[in-house]
C-alpha cells in the first residue's frame, strides 16, 4: 500500500513538472514572437503597415475604454452563442434520427456535405438575401458548427459498442438510462474533438460574416471601420480581442461540456 502511494506521489510530481515546463516553453514561444513583431515593426517603420506591439496594447487600452467596445463584443457573443446552441441542439437531434432511420441519413447527407463545402463568403451573400444582417452571425456559426457536430455525433453513434448494447438489452436497460450510461461515454471522445474544432471555426466565420454583412455595434462592424480610416493600430487591436475571445469561448464552452457529461453519467 506504502508502494503505491509513492509511485502515485510521484507520478503527480511528474505531472505537475512536465507541465511546469511546457507553460514556461509556451510563455517563451509569445515572448519570442512578440520580440519578432517588435522587431520587424521597427525594420519597416511605417505604423500603417506594421505597429508595434507596445501601440497595438495602448490602442486596445484606449478601446477598452469606450462603451461601444464593450457594446460590440456583448452583441457579437451573444449572436455566436446563439447560433452555438442552435447547432448543438441541432446536431443531437438529427444525428438521433439519422443513427434511429436510415431515411433520415440518406436524405441529411448531401446537405450536411454541401454546407461544408461551400465558402462562407458565397453563405453570407446568400443568407443576407432572406435575413436582416443582425441576425446574420447567428445563421453563419450555427451552418458553421452543425455539419462538424453532426457528422461526428453521428459515427460516435454508429461506433457505439455492441457489446455493451446487447447488455443492455440483457439487463433490460432502456431510454434514459441507456442514453445516460452507455451513448453519452461513447459519444463524449468524438463530441470533445469535433467540438474543438468547430468552436473556433464557428467564431471566426461570425466575425468574417459580421464584416461583410455589417450589423450595428458588432466586432466585424469595428473591423471594418478600423480598415476604411487606416486605423491599423485599432484594427490590431482588434483582431488581438478576437484571438482572446476564441480562446476563452472555446474554453468556457469546452469546460461547460465536461461537466455536463460528468453530471449526467455521475
Amino acid at each position: 500500500m506504502h508502494r503505491i502511494r509513492r509511485a502515485s506521489a510521484e507520478r503527480f510530481r511528474a505531472t505537475r513538472s512536465t507541465t511546469r515546463i511546457k507553460r514556461i516553453y509556451a510563455l517563451g514561444a509569445v515572448i519570442f514572437w512578440l520580440l519578432t513583431w517588435e522587431i520587424a515593426s521597427l525594420l519597416i517603420g511605417e505604423e500603417l503597415f506594421l505597429p508595434s506591439p507596445v501601440r497595438v496594447f495602448t490602442e486596445l487600452v484606449t478601446c477598452v475604454g469606450e462603451p461601444r467596445f464593450w457594446r460590440s463584443i456583448a452583441f457579437s457573443i451573444s449572436r455566436v452563442t446563439l447560433g452555438l446552441v442552435l447547432s448543438l441542439l441541432a446536431a443531437i437531434l438529427l444525428s438521433s434520427l439519422s443513427f434511429r432511420y436510415t431515411l433520415v441519413d440518406i436524405l441529411l447527407d448531401p446537405l450536411v456535405k454541401t454546407i461544408r463545402a461551400t465558402p462562407v463568403a458565397s453563405i453570407v451573400i446568400l443568407v443576407l438575401l432572406w435575413i436582416r444582417s443582425r441576425n446574420l452571425s447567428v445563421v453563419i456559426s450555427f451552418l458553421m458548427v452543425f455539419p462538424v457536430l453532426y457528422t461526428s455525433l453521428l459515427e460516435g453513434l454508429k461506433n457505439t459498442g455492441r457489446n455493451l448494447l446487447e447488455m443492455a438489452d440483457v439487463y433490460h436497460i432502456e431510454g434514459f438510462r441507456r442514453i445516460r450510461y452507455i451513448y453519452v461515454p461513447s459519444l463524449m471522445p468524438y463530441f470533445m474533438t469535433s467540438a474543438k474544432t468547430s468552436l473556433g471555426m464557428g467564431w471566426k466565420s461570425a466575425i468574417a460574416a459580421e464584416v461583410i454583412g455589417l450589423p450595428t455595434y458588432s466586432i466585424g462592424a469595428e473591423l471594418y471601420e478600423s480598415k476604411v480610416y487606416f486605423a491599423t493600430p485599432r484594427l490590431f487591436a482588434w483582431t488581438v480581442v478576437i484571438v482572446l475571445l476564441a480562446v476563452a469561448f472555446e474554453w468556457v464552452f469546452l469546460s461547460l461540456f465536461r461537466a455536463v457529461a460528468r453530471r449526467v453519467t455521475k
